[in-house]
Parts: C-alpha cells; structure tokens; sequence
C-alpha cells in the first residue's frame, strides 16, 4: 500500500507541475503609454508587448482591439489594430490634454480572450492639434457593433477546447496509473494445497 500511495503522489505531482505552463495566458510585459505615464510627446503608435507570442488566427487582427478614450467618454481612432509577434499596435491618436483611459484585448497563445485597462495623461510639450473625438468607439476590426459599449475590461472566462481534452486526458492517465499500481501490488492468493 506505501508503494501505491507513493506512486499515486508522483503522478499527482506530475500533472500538477505540467498543468501551470500549459494554461497560463499571455501577461503584458510593456505597453505604450505605460500605465500611469504622463505623455508628453505623442508616439507613432499605441502598443502593447506580452510575454509570447499572440494568437491571431486568420491574421486579420479581428477578436484584438486598443481603445483610448478621454475623461469625457469620447474615443480615439479607428480601431484598427496591427498583431505582430508578441505586440499588437494601433495608431496614436489624442484629443485635448488630460485624463486618458487605455483599454486592450488580445488573444493568448493558449487561446484564451485577456484585457485589461490603466489610466495614463495626456501632457504635450508646447501646442498641438487635438484630434477630434467620437461618441461611439472605432470598429476597424469588427469587434462589437458600431454604437454599442465595448465589452468591460477584464479577463474573459472562456474555456478553449485544447485545455479540457489536455486536463481529461491527464487526469485519465492518472487513474489508469493508479489501478495499474494497484493491480500489480495485490497480494497473490496462495494456491490450495493438494489434499492425499
């Protein structure tokens, strides 16, 4: 029985410490403003980096966006947004100075739908043009219909089909190992002695 226990602990433990790696989504490692940045020049683009590589199937950028929006709810560009590599971009587009929320989504290399949003000011050096803002967000990659809210920034909790049949079949090789385990560790029964 120790030698049962024994082996059921290391399977466990393998599933457990290959479970981690195989779910993990994506996590921004620098974006374009920084959260909390106060701008003082406008860059080329709005930009945020992950960890890995994106997920964009069909390479049309359609289920990413960027949107920037300021203290007023008005948005900012087109919605168009470029998916590269690790980083996804958009066009830097900014109306009057101040308060700015940046909003992103993006897909994960596990296929898992991650956004999130920070805050970050608007502060230019000397005069600039304010582009003009719009009631409704861009819609470039037709992410929700022009004229509607976008969706809240937070971690969307999708469930892809790759992670339930990995996690099944972990488990079912689990349990296979263990009535394995089992079946060879019973105890024989002795056979019965001939009686004369």
């Amino acid at each position: 029985m120790r030698r049962a226990a024994a082996a059921i602990a290391v399977a466990v433990f393998a599933v457990l410490a290959t479970a981690g790696p195989a779910s993990a989504h994506n996590y921004l490692v620098e974006s374009t403003p920084a959260a909390g940045e106060a701008l003082t020049q406008l860059p080329e683009r709005f930009s945020v980096t992950t960890n890995e590589a994106l997920l964009d199937l069909g390479g049309t950028g359609s289920a990413f966006g960027i949107e920037v929006r300021d203290a007023d709810g008005l948005y900012y560009g087109d919605g168009c947004v470029e998916v590269e590599g690790a980083s996804m971009s958009a066009e830097a587009v900014l109306g009057e100075p101040g308060e700015y929320t940046f909003v992103y989504q993006l897909v994960s290399a596990d296929g898992h739908t991650v956004s999130d949003s920070f805050e970050f000011t608007w502060a230019p050096e000397g005069a600039v043009e304010a582009s003009t803002g719009s009631p409704s967000a861009g819609d470039c990659n037709g992410l929700y219909e022009r004229g509607e809210a976008p969706p809240e920034a937070a971690e969307a909790a999708s469930i892809d089909v790759g992670t339930v049949l990995w996690v099944g079949g972990a488990i079912a090789a689990v349990v296979i190992a263990v009535l394995v385990t089992l079946l060879v560790l019973r105890p024989k029964k002795s056979a019965p002695e001939n009686q004369a």
